[in-house]
């Protein structure tokens, strides 16, 4: 699959919403109260969300989006840390490299902004993410806590140096 990443922006926060929305739909785990919290956001708040954390969409050759992803600086990390938040491939379109192309976009932009290091949480079990990301070239790093939502689940902190 051909794929093209870019970066969208505030004015595409509508696109984002949708996007969104169909990651939240499909996602067997999410609990509800995210997926109705998420519904009643209005314009404002995601034209922040997207002025704030850089997100890039992957399409596909008929121009459909099939991806998504954005960084942050979480709380506590080194300023030079950019952290993977929110990365999303399409179910039919997975396994064909739109996740690494999202990842090298986020890599690349996150260089461009002098960060060394590019972060991202991955739940313990969860073994395409992991396989993504060990072959995005992503070390484990040890850092391990239980996740907020569902304390039975942990997840580790993994890097990528840039």
């Amino acid at each position: 699959m051909t794929a093209e990443v870019r970066q969208v922006f505030e004015a595409d926060w509508e696109l984002v919403r949708d996007v969104r929305l169909r990651v939240l739909d499909e996602a067997a785990d999410a609990p509800a109260s995210v997926v109705a919290r998420e519904r009643r956001f209005v314009e404002q708040h995601w034209r922040m969300r997207v002025r704030s954390s850089p997100t890039w969409l992957a399409y596909d050759e008929q121009a459909t989006v099939q991806g998504i992803v954005s960084t942050i600086c979480e709380p506590g990390s080194p300023a030079d840390d950019r952290h993977v938040v929110g990365l999303w491939v399409a179910p039919d379109a997975r396994r064909r490299g739109l996740g690494w192309a999202l990842v090298d976009a986020a890599a690349a932009a996150a260089r461009a902004e002098g960060a060394r290091t590019l972060s991202v949480w991955v739940v313990d079990g969860d073994l395409p993410a992991g396989d993504l990301y060990v072959r995005a070239g992503f070390e484990r790093t040890g850092e391990r806590h239980a996740l907020a939502r569902d304390p039975e689940r942990v997840e580790e902190r993994w890097l990528r140096r840039l």
